[in-house]
């Protein structure tokens, strides 16, 4: 009989005991696609999980790192979580010990990942990833494997769906931000401190991965340029569907003539492309490529069955054998991430602004962005309620063609200084392009 694939898994929460449950349930179906069995050796989680069907006769350790450094297994995967700590010291462990590792871990990447790269060149060791971006969807393996023949221009997608759950229930049930994050964390959707998610960052760490294998570059998340959900409020989505739009958190990486930009931020989307009809908890991701065009693959982005889907074809390709450099090409030939500033960004824009009821404000408005060249497409006054009425401002909707971020700053500011724009301007960014 052939020998059995040995895994320790560390980490029994929810993926984790999704992972041993689809072990258990796809046992033959994976023996026959891996040509050898799969079976779960060992486990390493904060408490014995005796009793499970699942489980089996697995043997429990209480240390990850031990378990990857002594174990009698023959792949490491961690399940644990966090950039740093007993993760990032556990998946050294085994790299140095010649084990493969799957992980689904994209903070520990984000943050270590050209380190853990070297470590896997250097003892031949393959390091697997796919549940790190777009939980079920098998966006790595697009990029690293089937897109090989493609010069990538561009990767867009919806990489959080928290933050597509929270925005998704916003516009279909005219309910208030924190309303919509509080039925998110209920749910389960979103964490207690929800900052990672709705500030952005988780979409930041899984776009840097992601710009690295597009873009043969050195895997770097401070280049990101990161704005979260937070300041979206009913009127802003309302004005971007009566303007034909949806406000989706993108996290966007491609090539401009400043080099790669790499963004996440809040964006006006096209109600007919398929990012905008991408709706709920939800992820998708669109790569445009010379040879392909445009591709969209769309499914669920979190939760224990779709991530131990993308675990359990990490674990098919290692009992098969395979060997992949862990960005793609070998880590000599990455280049230095680009750091292409926001200021630098080129597009169009949605501004709301609260404009003062006077004679002469939107004069002074049009000729403040008439001096940064800055050309409006159309301009909403909505009718003001009592209270807007009673402090003496309306608001006012502008969209604009093409500018520059640094355009737009520079004419806003000047407009704040004139008096005739009272609280902060928002301001969204608009892809056209955004398939």
């Amino acid at each position: 009989m052939t020998k059995p694939l040995r895994l320790g898994v560390a980490g029994l929460g929810v993926v984790g005991i999704g992972l041993a449950q689809l072990l258990h349930r796809q046992a033959n179906l994976l023996r026959v696609r891996a040509g050898r069995p799969i079976v779960l050796s060992a486990y390493s989680a904060r408490s014995r999980r005796d009793g499970l069907p699942e489980i089996g006769a697995a043997r429990f350790t209480g240390s990850a790192v031990a378990l990857a450094a002594e174990g009698d297994i023959d792949v490491f995967v961690e399940l644990i979580g966090g950039a740093d700590g007993v993760a990032f010291e556990a998946v050294k462990a085994a790299l140095n010990r010649g084990l493969p590792v799957v992980t689904a871990n994209k903070a520990m990447l984000a943050g270590h990942g050209l380190e853990l790269a070297r470590l896997s060149e250097a003892h031949d060791a393959p390091l697997f990833y796919e549940a790190a971006v777009g939980g079920g969807i098998p966006v790595i393996k697009t990029l690293r494997e089937s897109l090989a023949g493609n010069a990538i221009e561009r990767v867009s997608g919806i990489l959080n769906g928290t933050c597509n759950y929270i925005l998704s229930r916003m516009e279909t049930e005219r309910l208030p931000f924190e309303a919509c994050l509080a039925e998110a964390q209920r749910r389960g959707y979103a964490e207690a401190d929800p900052t990672f998610d709705v500030g952005g960052f988780d979409t930041a760490h899984k776009l840097a991965i992601l710009a690295s294998l597009a873009f043969g570059s050195k895997i770097d998340a401070s280049a990101v340029s990161v704005e979260g959900i937070e300041s979206i409020t009913l009127a802003d989505l309302a004005a971007a569907d009566e303007l034909g739009f949806r406000i989706k958190l993108l996290g966007v990486a491609e090539r401009t003539p400043h080099g790669v930009e790499q963004r996440v931020h809040p964006t006006m989307v096209e109600k007919s492309a398929p990012l905008a009809q991408t709706m709920g908890v939800l992820n998708a991701v669109s790569i445009a490529g010379d040879a392909i065009g445009e591709l969209t693959l769309v499914g669920p982005g979190a939760g224990g069955d779709a991530t131990a889907s993308a675990v359990a074809a990490d674990l098919v390709d290692v009992a098969r054998g395979t060997r992949l450099p862990v960005f793609g090409r070998p880590v000599a030939s990455l280049s230095e991430a680009d750091r292409v500033p926001m200021q630098r960004h080129e597009g169009g824009y949605y501004v709301r602004l609260t404009v003062v009821d006077r004679p002469g404000a939107m004069g002074a408005i049009a000729a403040r962005f008439g001096e940064r060249m800055i050309s409006l497409e159309a301009i909403m006054q909505k009718r003001a309620t009592k209270a807007w009425a009673e402090a003496g401002v309306v608001p006012v909707v502008l969209m604009t063609h093409g500018t520059t971020e640094g355009a737009i700053r520079d004419a806003l500011a000047r407009t704040l200084e004139e008096g005739v724009v009272r609280e902060k301007p928002q301001v969204i960014r608009i892809e056209r392009d955004a398939v």
